[in-house]
């Protein structure tokens, strides 16, 4: 086996492969959006004509309802029916990141793939700037090389933000409220509504979101991954589950040649080339180091405790069948869709600025 970094790299790409299967995710989360949204749109015009259908898929970007519905699972043995959904894709997500790492981000997750191809330009106005400033041309296989990283001291305690909402929000819901707040909350208008709250979030963005938004997506610019890495409160949890999954990234360093390319290719910034087995919980099982890696089997992906090597192109295709499969089972089979009939979301639509549909933290 040769050790030089012409070693020919295998002609299967996860990054191929993983790109397509982002672009798939996105393309879902718009249908979903464009018909939750004719769905929405026909409920504020008095119901007239033929009822589009709601898309339930709409639920997952309802995480805190799926927690809900999970605490309140746990309490009555049952599973709600006012948004079944949120709960059956929580657990969806949270099953392929112990088996798979953390992968959800940077397989499944729109705003995940939103952050990449932002990190994108600021990766190319660095590199920019570099050449008409420094003079240095950008490497080839290095795209990462102008990557802009805090240091540590700044770094760690950001990354801390994500695991302080995330506690926030799972002591509120286990510890803080009391099984008669569960149920009473599942019951709420609001939490009948709390898709169309979501959408209208959107929608009727006021000045304030959209600020948050815009220097939000400024970071992201300058900092690869600014939301993921440092606020994600999702992203934390499924990275806190991934720490006991069994898959492991190692490298081989018998064979190793320390060329550096797959710390260079992280988009975690983890400095694969310097240690033995990639324990972070920033990983988010993407391949990219050993996509990259010029030396075959110098990385690879182990489970744990045999050390059974797992071939990069069953792993890529596992990600995807297991998710997507997992849905389409419950879409088939249910629970999926909620037992909120058209005239009660018409009737809920029609009372919204009512005081009972504020979130009742608020009120």
């Amino acid at each position: 086996m040769s050790d030089t970094p012409n070693e020919q790299t295998p002609k299967f790409s996860t990054r191929k492969l993983r790109f397509i299967a982002q672009l798939f995710s996105l393309a879902v989360s718009v249908w979903i959006g464009v018909e939750f949204y004719l769905f929405v749109k026909y409920l504020e015009a008095g119901g007239i004509g033929a009822a589009p259908t709601r898309p339930p898929g709409v639920e997952g970007y309802l995480p805190l309802s799926g927690l809900i519905s999970l605490r309140d699972w746990f309490i009555s043995g049952t599973l709600n029916t006012i948004h079944p959904a949120s709960l059956i894709i929580l657990l969806a997500i949270v099953i392929v990141s112990l088996l798979f790492k953390k992968s959800f981000c940077s397989w499944v997750c729109p705003v995940g793939l939103i952050s990449e191809l932002i990190g994108n330009i600021g990766d190319k106005t660095t590199n920019a700037i570099a050449v008409i400033f420094g003079g240095r041309k950008r490497k080839p296989l290095s795209k990462s090389y102008l990557r802009l990283k805090l240091p540590a001291w700044l770094d760690y305690p950001l990354r801390s933000l994500k695991y302080i909402l995330l506690g926030f929000f799972v002591y509120a819901i286990f510890f803080s409220m009391s099984n008669t707040d569960i149920r009473s909350f599942v019951d709420s208008p609001y939490n009948k509504v709390a898709d169309i709250k979501m959408l209208k979030f959107f929608t009727e963005i006021d000045a304030f979101a959209l600020w948050t938004v815009v220097i939000l997506f400024g970071l992201s610019i300058i900092l690869r991954g600014f939301w993921c890495r440092y606020l994600c409160p999702y992203g934390g949890l499924l990275g806190l589950i991934s720490l006991f999954g069994p898959a492991k990234i190692k490298r081989n360093t018998d064979i190793c040649i320390s060329c550096g390319k797959c710390a260079k290719a992280c988009p975690s910034f983890i400095k694969v080339d310097e240690i033995k087995q990639v324990r972070s919980d920033e990983c988010s099982g993407c391949l990219d180091c050993i996509d990259v890696c010029p030396v075959p089997a110098s990385l690879d992906l182990q489970l744990a405790p045999n050390k059974k090597r797992i071939n990069k192109k069953y792993w890529a295709l596992a990600v995807i069948i297991v998710f997507w499969g997992m849905l389409f089972a419950f879409k088939l089979f249910g629970p999926w869709q909620n037992s909120i009939s058209i005239e009660e979301y018409r009737q809920h639509t029609e009372q919204m600025e009512g005081a009972e549909y504020s979130h009742p933290g608020r009120r």
